[in-house]
Parts: C-alpha cells; sequence; structure tokens
C-alpha cells in the first residue's frame, strides 16, 4: 500500500481544505455584506419610480405652462396688431395727403 497517504499527509490536506474553506467564506461574507436586502431594494425602487413619475408630471406641467403662455403671447400680439393697423392706415394716409 506504498500509493496511500501517511495520517500526517492527510492531516495537511485536511487542513489545507479548511483553509482555502475559510478563505471562500470569508470572501463570501464580504460579498454578502455589500448585497443590499430585498425589502430595502424594493422601498428604493419604488421611492426612485414615485419619484420619476413626480417629475413627469412636473415636466408635463411645466409644458402645459409654457404652451398656454404661447397662445396668450400670440394672441395679445394678434390683437395689438389688429387694433393698430387702421391707425397706421389712417397716419400712411393722413402723410402721404
Amino acid at each position: 500500500m506504498p500509493d496511500e497517504p501517511t495520517n500526517g499527509e492527510l492531516g495537511r490536506l485536511i487542513e489545507a481544505l479548511r483553509s482555502e474553506m475559510r478563505d471562500d467564506l470569508a470572501g463570501l461574507n464580504q460579498r454578502l455584506d455589500r448585497v443590499v436586502p430585498l425589502d430595502v431594494y424594493t422601498i428604493e425602487k419604488t421611492q426612485l419610480t414615485k419619484r420619476l413619475d413626480d417629475l413627469e408630471t412636473a415636466r408635463k406641467q411645466e409644458a402645459e405652462k409654457l404652451t398656454a403662455t404661447r397662445r396668450w403671447m400670440v394672441g395679445t400680439v394678434i390683437t395689438v396688431v389688429v387694433a393698430v393697423l387702421p391707425y397706421l392706415g389712417a397716419l400712411i394716409k393722413g402723410a402721404g395727403a
């Protein structure tokens, strides 16, 4: 039975395996320390979704305000031009005569 390891060799192999297992478990624990728990992730995702929805709503409201302002300005300009046009016509006719 010369191929069989001695008790000393078996002890060293077992100790090496235990050391590797300890290192592997320590690495796993370090990685798990950086993982976010599912409930925290869910809460953060829900809050982020709500904030995005709020921003989208605010953006739509701002776009509607801008559109309303532009319409008001165009209406005002058209009204002023229509009101002033007869006076300009009268001034031009009066200046030409």
